[in-house]
């Protein structure tokens, strides 16, 4: 999550307004082939009647599905995406957050609560999803953080069999192309796979402060993808020669030429073909341009919508609970407890530090001309940071054990504010009311200030997601329900604490910082500073850091909550797989997206073995 886009809105000074339509028209001087040399999917013209094997959606693990199974020449593959290819400006990192709300997301709303979410219109939070080739790796941040060995164990003792940390960490590895030289001879990183990872060519002072900082409070500068989590690190992030790399262009443009991969865009799934009485997934029903499409698939559908549209094909194809279905005339194939487990990082995203030097992303410093050639020209500059976010950390609050290696809070440090940009479009993208900003941030607008951020990492709430109603173009209805139990809200509280001392070393007073201490309005009328205080900023500036998972969890025939087994197939139902971040039964301890891809390489693994023995023992 990053606080710095500079972009032109309605509310966008002048000099905003004509900073983006220059940067792309000289982006599109350049022909894009040359700038990136693996072109761009192509979207087929003609869909055939059936294929061995339909992905629907072409997002952080779709894409990897796709592209993994198309090695297998002898099969064909139909990938459908709802909405259509990334574009130039989606390619630069700084303006994450200019493509929220954009053609590229699906602008969904979580559904009003009384315990998060207060300072935001109507009191609901903003869930960017990606609606684009590559999903929400277009949308995103670009961290790339893998979580702890301890999830993926905890998966394992569950019941999943073969999700165990030393299970998934050569899938990790398998993706990767590492460009840090000091990480090139670790065993926990790779190189040579479709992913660039990197840091950014471009950093503030302040990032070095941020580590310095951390290792006044006692912590170790180190790779938390390594052996260790705990510790501050620069942001490693899906960044390749400055730009973006999303998973379409890691892992569909090289192999976009491959005569067996069909690539259909602008394709609305409508449903899952299943046959009420065999219980067998056979096709697809879609539209596209206006036209509906049947496909038929010969071996799987494979569904990797992502942890939101997932469960809601789910339950328009008669796949969930049976109750809700009934309600909505859907007819139940499968009664299925689709929808439920829906974890979250929740974070307190308003905090705001001022400092009296040029060192930050003010967003009036960086829109012009010099920046802009330095990106074009030499891939480098301040718009190759992630979002403004420079630097991450995992920290131990009171309620964790300080001798094991299980942080409970992640700090995403920002070398920006919501005030960085003057208002122009954070302030939108997070929804914050109008009263809120002109009171808390409206004073320090286009001031150089900081932030830190700290991510729950395992929160105890749960939410759960429903049909709005049996109309497949209707949104479905999110409840995430942050913050309902009182034990998120005190870790939080402790990390904003954690916080508040990084901001008081000395590696951030030399730069004159200072915490920006007037009251958050809601909490002017409680004692300042104290934990009453700090539980109402954090229901209060509540940011989701978009990591939604578990809405079609993975667990053992034994679980009745499980939707998929540990194979990823789907409980009654026969041809059909979930491969996304919905599978997950717990929330990874930190950032989802590389995960992501993680759970996209071991289910075409998972797929590919159980074809090829069946046609081994057709044999």
């Amino acid at each position: 999550m990053g606080l710095f886009a500079p972009i032109a809105t309605a509310a966008a000074t002048t000099a905003t307004i004509w900073i983006i339509p220059f940067l792309a028209a000289t982006l599109s001087f350049y022909e894009y082939d040359d700038y990136d040399p693996e072109g761009h999917p192509r979207d087929a013209k003609v869909i055939f009647k059936s294929y061995d094997f339909i992905v629907i959606g072409a997002g952080s693990a779709g894409a990897v599905v796709a592209s993994r199974l198309t090695e297998q020449p002898d099969w064909n593959l139909l990938l459908l995406e709802a909405g259509g290819d990334e574009t130039n400006l989606s390619d630069i990192p700084v303006l994450a957050a200019y493509l929220q709300l954009s053609e590229l997301d699906w602008q969904y709303k979580t559904e009003p609560q009384p315990t998060a979410c207060l300072a935001f219109n109507d009191k609901r939070c903003s869930w960017p999803r990606g609606k684009v080739m590559g999903g929400s790796s277009v949308l995103n941040y670009m961290l790339y953080v893998r979580g702890n060995r301890r999830d993926y164990d905890s998966w394992e003792q569950m019941g999943n069999y073969g999700w165990g940390y030393d299970d998934v960490l050569p899938y990790f590895i398998k993706s990767e192309d590492n460009r840090n030289p000091y990480l090139a001879e670790s065993q926990y990183h790779g190189v040579g796979g479709y992913l660039t990872i990197q840091e950014a060519p471009y950093r503030t002072p302040l990032a070095i402060s941020f580590i310095e900082g951390g290792i006044e409070l006692g912590y170790e500068n180190r790779d938390g993808n390594g052996a260790y989590q705990t510790g501050f690190m620069i942001a490693q992030a899906t960044i390749r020669r400055g730009s973006r790399c999303s998973t379409s262009k890691a892992f569909l443009r090289p192999v976009r030429m491959r005569r067996n991969l069909h690539i259909a865009m602008n394709s609305h799934v409508l449903q899952i073909m299943i046959n009420p009485v065999t219980h067998q997934a056979y096709g697809v029903k879609f539209e596209r341009n206006g036209k509906i499409y049947i496909v038929h698939a010969t071996k799987e559908v494979v569904v990797s919508a992502g942890s939101v549209n997932t469960p809601q094909l789910l339950m328009l194809s008669g796949i969930g609970p049976a109750e809700h279905l009934k309600e909505l005339g859907i007819p139940v194939i499968a009664d299925l407890r689709v929808g439920d487990n829906l974890q979250d990082h929740i974070a307190a995203g308003g905090m705001a530090f001022t400092v009296d030097k040029p060192v930050s992303m003010v967003q009036s410093r960086f829109e012009n001309l010099g920046s802009i050639l330095r990106y074009v020209m030499n891939d480098e500059g301040p718009f190759t940071v992630p979002g403004g976010v420079e630097g991450l950390a995992w920290v131990n609050t009171k309620y964790a054990n300080h001798s094991d290696d299980w942080p409970d809070i992640e700090f995403h440090f920002v070398s920006g504010t919501p005030a960085a940009d003057g208002g122009a479009q954070i302030r939108h993208v997070h929804g914050l009311t109008d009263f809120v900003w002109e009171n808390y941030y409206g004073p320090i607008a286009f001031h150089d200030t900081w932030s830190v951020i700290p991510m729950l990492l395992r929160p105890r709430s749960v939410g759960y997601i429903r049909l709005r109603s049996a109309d497949p173009y209707d949104k479905p209805l999110i409840f995430p329900n942050y913050l309902v139990d009182d034990y998120d809200v005190r870790v939080l509280v402790e990390g904003v604490k954690i916080g508040l001392a990084l901001g008081e070393t000395a590696a951030f007073k030399k730069w004159g910082s200072k915490f920006w201490a007037k009251p958050f309005p809601g909490c002017e009328h409680l004692p300042l500073w104290k934990d009453d205080y700090w539980a109402c900023f954090v229901r209060h500036y509540s940011a989701t850091i978009y990591h939604p998972t578990g809405t079609a969890k993975m667990g053992p025939r034994s679980d009745p909550t499980a939707v998929v087994d540990p194979e990823l197939r789907v409980y009654g139902i026969h041809n059909l797989r979930v491969v996304d971040c919905s599978i997950m039964p717990n929330v990874p301890s930190g950032n989802t997206n590389a995960p992501a891809i993680m759970v996209g390489e071991k289910g075409s693994d998972l797929i590919k073995l159980f074809w090829l023995n069946y046609a081994s023992i057709k044999k």
